[in-house]
């Protein structure tokens, strides 16, 4: 039982929904060492093949929870050296993943809240949703390795102005800026959401989905693509030789869908983590 998640898994998709509703779904750190350990135990196991991450009530999630009034981010206990940011913890446990996340963003979405779904590998909006990385409104910094992220995904100038004016954007903002992939009605966005995980789960491999992801993320701060080239080299030379390349390439020809059986949890290549 999870006191601050409803989690559920139907036909190999995890849907987490953080369920804190009368705090439009606002983080602590509990529940953020919650979350971790939910994703740990997801990446172990196979049955999972996708991750839907959403909102109960009519929030996504504001952010961390400000009950504390203005000590909310103080911490004069931990030493400078040893302080981590919760969401930071959080971003980072995502990016590790070996499976794909959807975040399904049904409503409002600021702080850590948005940032979190930063290392998310689609993120989908209802019309009901806003997002605001509101840092510089709250007299904090950007958090959750979104100095790293945030440029990445939407790039540099937008980056820039969203978090140094601190504003809350529209769902069309986000949209247009390249935060979110595609806009659908409210009592869509799970359906949407579903779908997109549908399409990973029935036609993929585990093993291919989990190099794919962590090459992509890994690439991004690459020197030269040369790196990108002898990392790709490997896999494909690794990858050709197991069952799934020939379960893939057999279905294709048979016309037929694929029954892919190598599982992430023991059949990852000799050699990831490559960059460890």
């Amino acid at each position: 039982m999870s006191e601050n998640f409803i989690c559920t898994t139907e036909n190999n998709i995890l849907t987490i929904a953080i369920n804190r509703p009368e705090r439009l779904n606002a983080l602590t750190e509990v529940a953020i060492n919650e979350f971790i350990g939910i994703l740990d135990r997801a990446d172990q196991k196979d049955e999972v093949k996708a991750i839907i991450v959403t909102g109960t009530g009519r929030g996504f999630c504001a952010g961390a929870d400000l009950e504390n009034g203005g000590d909310t981010f103080a911490d004069s206990q931990t030493p400078e050296s040893e302080y981590r940011d919760w969401g930071g913890r959080l971003t980072l446990r995502i990016y590790e993943m070996k499976k794909p996340l959807i975040a399904a963003i049904n409503g409002p979405a600021v702080g850590v809240g948005i940032t979190m779904t930063l290392p998310m590998d689609i993120r989908i909006a209802s019309t009901k949703a806003k997002m605001g990385f509101v840092f510089t409104r709250r007299g904090i910094a950007p958090e959750a390795c979104s100095g790293w992220f945030l440029p990445r995904v939407v790039g540099i100038s937008k980056a820039a102005e969203w978090t140094l004016t601190g504003r809350i954007l529209s769902v069309q903002e986000a949209l247009s800026g390249g935060l979110i992939s595609q806009v659908v009605e409210e009592d869509e966005l799970l359906p949407t959401a579903i779908s997109i995980a549908r399409e990973i789960v029935e036609n993929t491999s585990s093993i291919s989905v989990a190099l794919t992801r962590q090459l992509l993320w890994r690439m991004l701060g690459a020197d030269h693509p040369m790196e990108s080239h002898k990392i790709e080299s490997k896999m494909i030379q690794w990858l050709g030789s197991q069952e799934d390349a020939k379960e893939g390439v057999s279905s294709f020809l048979e016309k037929r869908p694929p029954q892919f059986i190598m599982k992430v949890s023991e059949d990852m290549p000799p050699f990831y983590p490559w960059w460890e």
